[in-house]
């Protein structure tokens, strides 16, 4: 048995998927851009990517596709790639369907105007609340109060969709560990992060623990949203308080926000290398012997100018990073815009078997085949 996870070369954007060892698949956020369909573009056709992937699988739709929240870099273009269940137009022709949506319930309930959203946040809002209204193909994470409000205007009750309601503290039911080979565990968005907050997109992202379990070897997975170290500081604090600890383990981290020095101190990025908050530092001590950090970014320069960079990724950040994996007796950082090369970035994947994770190294442009390497040599960067 084994399972892989997936990270598409999309720039500063995010893109990741899960195929498990049964065929289910999940996907985590779409970033596509004009510019990626260009041939010269370094950025992958992932219009073009996915689909293969699937037509290879022999399917046409993915088993959950979720959005951990709504900015343009994580469903820029989602809506002309996807089949959705509320308009007519938006289905038909090579469009790939979609059996669970999954959303934090901050995309049911973002409330302002048309015109102060993009098109396409105010069409996944029409599909998330068609879907909770109509009582399938959906999970929505958090049970605000605002959410209860928005079911009772709508003629509904929370007793009559809590079966498409998880919180945080809890596991998704759609996947089961002994039967699927792993479970979600939600940490986060947390009900105050909806109800305390007029705009609550990167607050209310969706992060979880995604524990896999093969032949009793324990592997797991943090995917995080766009979260800032408060946000990740009150995730470790109430983890605690549960005596949820063990799920702030990692083999494999997903690092928030592309690389942002916000996401290990939201107050200060340093001069040479960010210092995180205290409770951010428990985290990545979290990490396990032998793990993966992964930036879904564009190359992390170590120059004077990179220094000075004002927009993600953060040459800060990713020392510090660094050190803590060196700490953790990790294995390596990797950014997708990097991976195999800069000039020619490829899908990153992940293989998680019984004999723990490796990376499989896509070489098919060369020579036409893929190997397997469990401890990939570490290339020249940033100290």
């Amino acid at each position: 048995m084994s399972h892989k996870i997936i990270f598409y070369p999309v720039g500063n954007g995010d893109t990741s998927q899960i195929v498990l060892d049964n065929g289910k698949r999940i996907l985590f956020d779409y970033r596509q851009t004009e510019k990626s369909k260009d041939c010269k573009s370094l950025e992958i056709d992932l219009d073009k990517q996915l689909k293969k992937e699937l037509r290879e699988a022999k399917k046409d739709y993915f088993d959950v596709v979720a959005f951990t929240h709504s900015d343009s870099d994580h469903i820029n273009m989602s809506t002309e790639f996807f089949e959705l269940r509320h308009a007519d137009k938006y289905k038909g022709k090579d469009r790939i369907k979609i059996n669970t949506l999954w959303v934090p319930a901050a995309m049911i309930l973002e409330t302002a105007t048309n015109d102060e959203q993009s098109d396409e946040y105010v069409i996944w809002r029409q599909e998330a609340r068609y879907r909770l209204r109509i009582g399938e193909g959906i999970r929505v994470f958090s049970k605000p109060d605002k959410l209860k409000t928005w079911l009772e205007e709508n003629d509904l009750s929370v007793d009559e969709r809590k079966h498409l309601i998880t919180d945080a503290g809890q596991i998704a039911p759609d996947f089961s560990i002994s039967l699927d080979g792993v479970e979600f565990f939600c940490h986060s968005p947390f009900i105050k992060m909806v109800d305390e907050n007029a705009e609550f997109r990167n607050e209310a992202s969706l992060v979880f623990n995604i524990r896999f379990n093969v032949d009793g070897t324990i592997f797991d997975y943090l995917e995080v949203g766009d979260c800032d170290s408060d946000i990740l500081s009150d995730i470790v604090n109430i983890s605690k308080k549960h005596e949820n600890e063990d799920r702030l383990n990692w083999d494999l981290y997903n690092l928030p926000h592309h690389c942002s020095y916000k996401a290990l101190n939201n107050e200060e990025k340093g001069e040479r290398k960010t210092v995180p908050v205290i409770s951010v530092e428990e985290l990545l001590l979290h990490g396990k012997a032998g793990a993966y950090l992964v930036s879904s970014s564009n190359p992390i320069k170590n120059t004077c100018d990179a220094y000075e960079q004002t927009q993600p990724p953060h040459i800060q950040a990713k020392n510090c990073y660094k050190e803590y994996l060196e700490n953790v007796s990790g294995t390596e950082m990797y950014v997708t815009m990097e991976y195999p090369s800069e000039e020619k970035p490829l899908p990153l994947t992940f293989i998680i078997d019984s004999d723990g994770s490796s990376v499989e190294r896509n070489n098919a442009d060369q020579n036409g085949v893929s190997s397997i390497i469990s401890h990939p040599t570490p290339r020249a960067g940033c100290k």
